[in-house]
């Protein structure tokens, strides 16, 4: 096996294990002749690459992701991002507490739109 089907193959398993099945299977069932490179990218390098790396764990790396996606402005990632947090373990209460650190460092409208994004996401959740 090729270098980059293990790393596909790991960031498979890593990517269904941090989103689940059911958002890996309509993101797999979307994909196109468009998209297809894209989705390969991101399965190994993202997941396959750094989510699957040992120097950090899940918990601290759904942290990580969810300030980036409050920083970027990137609201549909930050919902994915939050239901991963709650796979990954955090708790409702440290996601407020990432979302709060966030205010300072990325900006008060930026967290008062993850707010409103993760209040929804876990709304749904319960």
């Amino acid at each position: 096996m090729s270098t980059d089907d293990e790393r596909r193959a790991e960031g498979m398993r890593t990517r269904r294990e941090v989103l689940g099945d059911a958002h890996v299977d309509r993101a797999e069932a979307r994909k196109d002749a468009f998209t297809e490179d894209f989705q390969d990218l991101i399965t190994r390098y993202a997941w396959g690459e750094i989510w699957s790396r040992p120097g950090l764990d899940r918990r601290t790396r759904s942290c990580i992701t969810l300030t980036a996606m409050v920083a970027g402005g990137h609201l549909d990632e930050l919902a994915m991002h939050v239901r991963a947090a709650l796979r990954n373990g955090l708790t409702p209460e440290e996601i407020k507490e990432v979302l709060l650190q966030a205010a300072i460092y990325c900006g008060v409208p930026a967290a008062n739109s993850a707010f409103a994004v993760a209040q929804r996401v876990l709304a749904e959740q319960e």
